[in-house]
């Protein structure tokens, strides 16, 4: 597969259960599988967070547009990421080819249909755990996939590097606080 048709791999919003999936993504993929992207750090920004290159690791899902839906999807999101082509000096993210490792247990193969109704909870096994990112025995190794990291030259990466507030763990999801109890 060609840089040109690499998969995505979404750690923020664009995860299922997120605001912009269902925008962006719904309808536009034929698989979203968890993953991980080694060799990341996450921090908070206004509302979604910014992935920079560092010593840690992002938790999020490779995804793979349906047939016939590559162009529409790269258009979009590049738009949503505010990547206006590589080096661009008003980029607010870069969109950069980098290995991604689909999470332990997940199968290789593209569910049919769509696959977005998933929730990605089931799908994280391994997390925090020693070894996480790394592919055992039998498992499906790194896919080249496009990530988009705050843009590096420009200072949003400069502040995040020197004062940003990290998420927890490399997982977007973890933020959120758990659902409240009902009562009767």
């Amino acid at each position: 597969m060609s840089d040109t048709q690499l998969p995505f791999f979404v750690y923020g919003t664009l995860l299922p259960g997120e605001p912009n999936h269902d925008r962006f993504l719904r309808g536009r993929t034929c698989q979203e599988r968890p993953a991980v992207l080694p060799g990341a750090l996450l921090y908070e920004g206004p509302g979604y967070p910014y992935a920079v290159e560092g010593h840690g690791t992002v938790h999020g899902a490779l995804v793979t547009a349906a047939p016939g839906a590559y162009a529409e999807l790269l258009g979009l999101l590049d738009d949503l990421e505010e990547f206006l082509g590589p080096g661009h000096p008003r980029n607010l993210y870069e969109r950069v080819a980098r290995e991604a490792v689909p999470a332990p247990g997940v199968p290789d193969e593209p569910r049919p249909g769509d696959s977005g109704a998933g929730e990605p909870d089931a799908g994280q096994p391994g997390a925090g755990q020693p070894g996480a990112g790394q592919p055992g025995p039998g498992e499906p190794g790194p896919v080249r996939a496009w990530v988009y990291l705050a843009a590096g030259a420009g200072a949003v990466a400069r502040s995040l590097r020197t004062g940003g507030t990290p998420v927890p763990g490399g997982d977007w999801l973890s933020r959120r606080p758990p659902p409240a109890r009902r009562t009767p």
